[in-house]
């Protein structure tokens, strides 16, 4: 056994405020260990960086979900007794729902309606002097989301709801009035979804089978018992709000076509490879979801450290995708490196690692690579645009994190 590097210090929950992404990743170059201990929220807190905590992390044996996850998180971003708050079985019974939705089909499917969202949405563009990318993404992917998860959506709705649901993924790290919003909106999103979900289960509203509207209206959990309404609201919006929030990673897709004009050039043929590439570089480099929260499941030692039962365990998503013992120069764009770095289920980690059904690895992966593909195709090759003056630095310590501008374009014109 060997004492475990410690922040001195009684609480650092504002240096993590004060530095955001990078705080867990400056603490760790400073202790020169991949596992340190510190206090956050009044709490003992061990936090864990690199593909092998990393895989440590996602072993069910030594961890669990339950209780990790803080309430204000809860509150605006996640909803309460959604699958994240789940473990074992009853886990697995929840996942394997969420992973019935990804089917090969249903992704199809998916890119199709993606392609159609773009045609629309960038012949209105061609009417319009300039648009905010970060701003019109979240529309068109709020009309994404509800067409492929079944949920209906009139056309006069859409920008309400679509600044309604924003909030959930805005406010988790906010404080006062601004979080505040948040429960408001989460609360106003799941009931809307459960009304929808009672008329469903009325047999007043029909989605199509295999929708996230059909699936989680009608699922059962592992005893047998239909999910209450408010946690079917709960599943479903963790199938739509995901999706909208993929417009942080289409404005950093922006960003990096516009700051590396050298690499942009290369998606000019349109390759599959080119496109997944680049668009893993944009969620490896670009700040999305700081890090994820477990407890220790029973005492146990790992690397001469002793973890003992309950203690919350966070681990450094942002400083993983960023770790130089993983990846050569870590934070350059290049998406050539994937020809001689390999992916695996532990060192790129920005929407969870490990297994899809067996760990809390984000069940809408695919989602959000198929998405940012399909939009990453219609901007660097489908249509132009002309980039005028404006801020696109984006800090390390707002999370989220955005580029200031949020991406402005000008004289958008659909290419023939």
């Amino acid at each position: 056994m060997k004492p475990m590097p410690k922040l001195e210090g009684k609480d650092h929950t504002a240096g993590m405020l004060r530095e955001g992404y990078q705080f867990l990743r400056n603490r760790r170059k400073g202790l020169q260990s991949d596992v340190f201990e510190t206090r956050l929220l009044g709490e003992q807190v061990i936090t864990l960086s690199g593909e092998e905590a990393a895989r440590l992390f996602y072993d069910t044996e030594k961890f669990v979900r339950k209780g990790a996850a803080p309430k204000r998180v809860q509150q605006t971003l996640l909803g309460e007794k959604g699958v994240q708050t789940l473990d074992g079985d009853a886990h697995r019974h929840r996942k394997e729902a969420f992973m019935s939705l990804m089917a090969p089909d249903k992704i199809r499917q998916l890119k199709e309606m993606a392609a159609g969202q773009w045609e629309r949405t960038v012949a209105d563009w061609e009417q319009q002097e300039e648009v905010n990318l970060y701003k019109e993404a979240q529309e068109l992917l709020m009309r994404l989301a509800c067409q492929w998860a079944g949920v209906p959506l009139k056309e006069k709705e859409v920008k309400d709801k679509t600044e309604t649901m924003v909030k959930l993924f805005e406010t988790p790290a906010t404080l006062g009035y601004a979080h505040w919003k948040g429960k408001k909106a989460r609360d106003e999103m799941e009931e809307w979804i459960g009304e929808l979900i009672k008329s469903v289960r009325k047999g007043d509203l029909i989605p199509f089978e295999g929708t996230a509207m059909h699936v989680f209206s009608h699922h059962r959990d592992i005893k047998g018992k239909l999910l209450s309404e408010k946690v079917a609201a709960v599943e479903v919006l963790n199938i739509v709000r995901p999706i909208v929030a993929i417009s942080i990673y289409i404005a950093f897709t922006g960003h990096a076509l516009i700051q590396h004009t050298e690499e942009a050039k290369k998606l000019s043929s349109g390759k599959e490879k080119d496109l997944q590439n680049f668009v893993q570089e944009v969620r490896r480099v670009y700040p999305f979801f700081p890090f994820n929260a477990a407890r220790v499941k029973e005492d146990f030692e790992w690397n001469g450290y002793v973890f003992k039962k309950g203690t919350l365990t966070i681990l450094d998503f942002y400083g993983t995708n960023h770790d130089p013992k993983l990846w050569n120069n870590p934070d350059v764009f290049n998406p050539s490196r994937f020809a001689d770095e390999q992916i695996t289920p532990y060192n790129l980690i920005p929407q969870g690692g490990g297994d899809y059904i067996e760990n809390h690895r984000c069940a809408g992966e695919w989602v959000t690579l198929e998405v940012m593909k399909v939009s990453l195709d219609y901007l660097a090759n489908r249509m132009s645009f002309d980039v005028p003056e404006q801020d696109l630095s984006y800090s390390l310590v707002s999370m989220p994190s955005l580029p200031k501008s949020e991406v402005i374009l000008k004289n958008v014109k659909r290419k023939v």
